[in-house]
């Protein structure tokens, strides 16, 4: 405790910690006077000035005070804690939280303490009544939180007694309202958030929970939570969603409504277990994020011409096809609401309702008391609606309905979980349409990637680019063009993270199925006809359109080679 204590006068602005913090070029001088303008002006510690005014990250005090007052780190594990039986029994964990320092290991009249601010002096007086010697490590807030969670299970048996304790659901609910818990989980929505990230995922992986963001559709590694706090989380994370809490066997989903930053979220979350624990998937979904409008889904003028021609139509079925993420139902959704008038009636059949549409008739489909989509879909019909958009298309029962109801006068939309445009065909065939009502009720079908779009503010021309001409996909597509070729390459800056992209745009595959492809046998042969049709009518494949981004600079080769290559 005396390295603390002949140190402390030392926290002037004149020496001490900012000196420290100049000496290892963690700080300039210019952002230390600027912070020491603002402990004139306001008061306060020069360290939580230089973190509120975004200098430092507030993880990294722990390190600086571990390197300036020579203390040691504590990293939570519950393997390092060591108290002798009895320890809360005679001593007040709360009151030692509100401390600011937990107790991890006693060694005879020597107590060991995890600390964040080793400055907030009543600490030693607390402990030093209680024992002859005081030693502290410095930790990080996460690390903290993980202690607290653990020394508070450990009171409730020294307390209650193996027997008398409380029951395991009363102790879940404990942990998921425990203010670290709570902090915890709220930080990582609003991380979530503020990294444009699609999905949060947390898994146990080797002794730790790993959070990890899918930001533009590739996955970027956050926070580990220490292992003592995921029955917290998982639990409190069930508790939002509305999920069993008690129930660790089985995959559960759920559904968040909050708010963050003033934007109004809605959260789908998925449980699974595994064998280290459980897996969760949580869903961002921000309201009114999504323009549903074709240009800004990123479709090519061309496409668009095709597309809102086929819109036009009043009966006859449209397919959007795509792996899981691809964006089929927000496209699906700037369809409809280019349709969305007073006079139409649109009813959609969906699992899940991912974004609400105003004047547009939604149904959830719930398969646990047997509304699944082939039923849902006899329903709709008989609402008399003008037109009718089906999630997916997953059995022969809910194929032939879609199509017998274009027959009979409505404009359907459905998706489809193919690679491409003309393998959905086949692929309806298989599930046991028949081919001639394929050929009666299939408007057009499209399929669809997303790729990552080029950070506008960081793009920068690629050398390469005279080069990457020569290539013949790329050189066919330049008559295309209504603009100079523009190759870019992505560089990265504080915008986009330093990953040289910001956010997605859509490829896409168009094909109609007109006169020409009704005359087409479905059999071994179609796939070399689609060939020859795309080539006379000049429709390109999901690859060439993302080589036109490419050519336009909008994205770049190696995005479209792994997205469609």
């Amino acid at each position: 405790m005396s390295n603390v204590d002949s140190q402390m006068s030392d926290v002037s602005p004149t020496g001490g910690i900012a000196s420290y913090l100049l000496s290892c070029n963690i700080i300039s001088d210019e952002q230390l006077q600027r912070a020491l303008e603002y402990r004139r002006q306001l008061g306060g510690r020069v360290e939580h000035i230089l973190v509120n005014l975004g200098v430092m990250q507030q993880e990294e005090l722990a390190s600086v005070y571990s390197g300036y007052l020579d203390l040691p780190l504590y990293v939570h594990d519950a393997t390092s804690v060591s108290l002798p039986a009895g320890f809360f029994s005679q001593l007040d964990l709360e009151q030692a939280i509100r401390q600011k320092a937990l107790p991890f290991k006693q060694d005879d009249d020597v107590i060991f303490l995890a600390v964040t601010d080793p400055f907030y002096l009543p600490l030693y007086d607390f402990w030093g009544r209680y024992f002859a010697e005081v030693k502290v490590c410095v930790c990080r807030q996460a690390d903290f939180d993980a202690l607290r969670v653990f020394l508070q299970a450990e009171q409730s048996q020294d307390v209650y007694g193996e027997g008398q304790g409380l029951n395991e659901l009363e102790r879940l609910r404990e942990l998921a309202f425990g203010a670290p818990t709570v902090n915890l989980v709220n930080n990582l929505i609003v991380r979530g958030i503020k990294l444009r990230a699609s999905d949060m995922h947390l898994e146990p992986l080797a002794g730790r929970y790993r959070v990890r963001y899918r930001v533009d559709g590739m996955l970027h590694a956050g926070d580990s939570i220490p292992m003592d706090l995921q029955l917290g989380v998982v639990s409190r994370i069930k508790i939002l969603s509305g999920m069993d809490i008690a129930e660790r066997r089985k995959p559960q989903d759920g559904k968040i409504e909050t708010s963050v930053a003033g934007k109004a979220l809605d959260i789908r979350v998925s449980s699974l277990p595994l064998g280290e624990g459980e897996s969760v998937v949580m869903r961002f979904l921000v309201k009114d994020a999504v323009r549903f409008d074709l240009t800004a889904v990123g479709y090519e003028q061309d496409l668009i011409d095709h597309i809102s021609k086929d819109l036009t139509r009043t009966t006859g079925v449209i397919l959007m096809t795509g792996p899981t993420g691809s964006g089929k139902t927000t496209s699906l959704y700037s369809f409809l609401s280019r349709l969305n008038q007073p006079h139409v009636k649109i009813i959609t059949l969906e699992d899940p309702i991912e974004y609400q549409l105003d004047g547009i008739n939604q149904v959830q489909v719930n398969a646990d008391i047997g509304f699944d989509f082939s039923r849902g879909l006899r329903s709709i019909v008989r609402q008399d609606p003008d037109i009718i958009m089906v999630g997916e298309i997953r059995d022969q029962e809910t194929a032939r309905i879609a199509m017998q109801s274009s027959l009979t006068g409505h404009l359907v939309f459905s998706t489809v979980h193919t690679n491409d445009a003309p393998t959905t065909f086949t692929r309806l065939i298989d599930l046991g349409v028949e081919e001639f009502l394929l050929n009666a009720s299939v408007i057009s079908v499209m399929a669809q990637r997303l790729v990552r779009q080029l950070c506008p503010h960081c793009k920068a021309a690629d050398p390469q680019q005279e080069r990457l001409l020569q290539l013949p996909e790329l050189n066919q597509l330049v008559p295309l063009l209504s603009q100079p070729v523009n190759i870019c390459q992505a560089t990265g800056c504080e915008k986009c993270g330093g990953s040289g992209y910001f956010g997605r745009l859509a490829i896409l595959e168009y094909l109609p199925n007109d006169e020409e492809m009704q005359s087409f046998a479905k059999d071994q042969h179609f796939m070399a006809k689609v060939s020859g049709y795309r080539q006379k009518h000049q429709l390109r494949t999901l690859k060439q359109d993302g080589l036109l981004k490419v050519l336009k600079g909008t994205t770049t080769l190696d995005e479209v080679m792994r997205v469609a290559g």
